[in-house]
């Protein structure tokens, strides 16, 4: 069956009716995590939202006025999940989000055309594609691009688009011999039904399930951003077209003008600025850890030099690393001295590192690291680790001058 959204791509809204509606749940992921949630699946007369296939996804949209969360095939249906029930036989008002089905129109038949030329300017053969949200990537059966084929390939699907070229969807029966004479990655085990072929006039003949643009001239222009290593021995090639090329036009021209008043150079001159800027960086760098190198062996000498130094040291510097603290550690001395250092925002995150004798940093250690809700390890007299927080960083001070407190009392 060929639904109403593969029969006419540009139907923005569609009555029709519900066959049923049943309970259901759906496994959505999210950053790894996946959740389920209860709903129902709804299947319809027919329908104008699209549901995955082909590398496309799948639309979105809302059915009598409920949000259609997921479209998915099974079979000659397409399935829609929504969160509340609608009554078997019900007539509904469909409407489609127009903006992204568009763009996934755009950047379809953009595929096409792109795997087509690569095909016959290069006998480059696409052995799979992908249609992201920011942008699209079509793999190519090579190890490498030549030099100029990029360049060559873009200007020939950009005349292809000047040239007002139609687009045009027709049905087949499987056993229909001009079958055998279109591009094809292969029919999925469940198909149904006949065969649809888009058909790029003169260009391609491609065995498709997915929505595109009636005329070339609608992909407006494509961008093809460059290539990337795939897998073993296959290349991707990246690219953006229609809509998306105007955003990421209009995106790049906001972060220049943003560079300009920020570097006070032209366009042309930022990566030279901006090299000068990292070399300046990296050697104010250098400078400041050699002084904070000084700095610890003054701050260390200080401390030995007074005569009330006592058993217990704490310090807290806002600059500094694990060498700055080991520095001063060292310096002092921890057989029968407790030291307790910390690096980073007052109340934010950082590095400590507690030394001392082995008995004491070895009881106290883990008690510490989890006032500053941090993690920590520690060997011979170290203890040392990154804080998540040294908010209760004085809490951690208390509890250790209460252990060199002990360890003058000869109680450790």
């Amino acid at each position: 069956m060929a639904f109403q959204c593969q029969r006419d791509c540009y139907v923005q809204e569609f009555d029709t009716c519900v066959v049923s509606c049943v309970p259901a749940e759906l496994t959505l992921e999210n950053n790894g995590k996946k959740d389920k949630l209860k709903g129902f699946n709804l299947k319809l007369k027919d329908t104008i939202l699209f549901p995955e296939g082909g590398g496309q996804p799948d639309d979105h949209g809302t059915v009598g006025g409920v949000p259609v969360l997921r479209v998915l095939r099974q079979g000659p249906e397409a399935v829609h999940f929504i969160s509340s029930a609608l009554e078997e036989g019900q007539e509904v008002h469909i409407k489609l989000d127009w903006e992204r089905r568009f763009d996934h129109m755009q950047q379809h038949s953009g595929q096409h055309l792109i795997t087509a030329l690569a095909d016959t300017m290069f006998g480059y053969k696409t052995t799979s594609w992908d249609l992201g949200r920011q942008r699209s990537s079509i793999e190519l059966d090579t190890a490498a691009v030549k030099p100029g084929e990029i360049e060559a390939l873009e200007a020939a699907v950009n005349e292809k688009i000047r040239a007002h070229i139609p687009v045009t969807v027709s049905l087949l029966s499987i056993d229909d011999p001009a079958v055998e004479k279109v591009r094809s990655r292969g029919l999925p085990d469940d198909h149904a039904g006949p065969i649809r072929i888009v058909d790029i006039e003169g260009v391609d003949a491609n065995m498709c399930c997915g929505t595109h643009v009636s005329n070339l001239s609608h992909l407006q222009v494509i961008k093809i951003l460059g290539t990337e290593k795939g897998k073993k021995n296959k290349t991707n090639l990246i690219f953006i077209a229609g809509n998306r090329v105007l955003r990421y036009a209009e995106k790049s021209y906001s972060i220049e003008k943003s560079l300009t008043g920020l570097l006070k150079t032209g366009a042309d001159e930022h990566v030279d600025a901006v090299d000068k800027l990292q070399k300046t960086v990296k050697r104010l760098q250098k400078s400041n850890l050699i002084i904070l190198r000084e700095m610890a062996v003054l701050i260390a000498q200080n401390f030995k030099n007074k005569a009330d130094r006592g058993n217990f040291f704490s310090l807290h510097n806002k600059d500094g690393d694990n060498e700055f603290m080991n520095i001063i550690a060292n310096e002092i001395g921890f057989q029968d001295t407790v030291i307790f250092l910390t690096v980073g925002e007052e109340k934010g995150a950082g590095l400590f590192l507690l030394a001392g004798p082995e008995n004491i940093v070895t009881e106290v250690g883990p008690r510490v690291s989890e006032l500053l809700q941090g993690k920590g390890a520690g060997k011979a007299g170290r203890y040392q680790g990154k804080a998540n927080s040294l908010v209760k960083r004085a809490e951690a001070e208390a509890l250790l001058k209460e252990h060199s407190c002990k360890l003058i009392a000869g109680e450790e």
